[in-house]
């Protein structure tokens, strides 16, 4: 593969970074290349030492990613940082799905538990609308000590939350620096 193929295949697989950030990869492969000439090496050998353009994309494509969701730790930065995570490599989709998920779901049913603690009172009252000759006074009070229980775990699942998507960010550099080419040891 010559260095005009390279080019074009990594520009047209890099169509969902932001142009000036292509236009800047570009720029680096193409100094690669004559750095790699001026060095008396073949656009081939350059390239093939370079690896494949599709990689290359996918690699480039978790970073920018991960360092999205590191910046911005939205629900959909840390799921396309995820999905790309999980395209630079089959056992990925072990490795970092089955956490994902399980993280996920843990949060999921902790802010789920907190929301309806609070509305515990909402529910006690809805029951006294429709069955005003079943008012007990434990009902009342349970009710009001699962509100204020939800609040705590409320509090509890926000921190929760951003402390496991910060840990959740790392692993995901880690995975991703391990599928580069390995954990180099300082």
């Amino acid at each position: 593969m010559n260095k005009q193929v390279f080019l074009q295949q990594l520009d047209i697989l890099l169509k969902n970074f932001p142009e000036y950030e292509r236009q800047d990869i570009i720029q680096d492969y193409e100094e690669y290349f004559s750095i790699g000439m001026h060095e008396g090496k073949t656009e081939e050998q350059i390239a093939a030492a370079l690896g494949s353009p599709k990689q290359i994309s996918k690699e480039l494509l978790a970073s920018y990613h991960l360092e999205k969701a590191s910046s911005t730790a939205s629900t959909g930065n840390i799921l396309r940082a995820v999905w790309a995570t999980i395209g630079l490599g089959f056992f990925n989709v072990i490795i970092v799905l089955a956490p994902f998920v399980a993280l996920a779901g843990f949060v999921l049913a902790g802010w789920m538990m907190g929301v309806s603690f609070i509305a515990a009172p909402l529910l006690f009252a809805a029951n006294l609308i429709f069955n005003p000759d079943t008012f007990v006074m434990f009902d009342l009070f349970a009710s009001i000590a699962l509100c204020g229980l939800g609040f705590f775990i409320i509090v509890g699942m926000y921190f929760a939350t951003r402390s496991l998507t910060n840990g959740f960010v790392r692993y995901l550099r880690f995975n991703t620096k391990l599928v580069k080419g390995g954990l180099k040891h300082e």
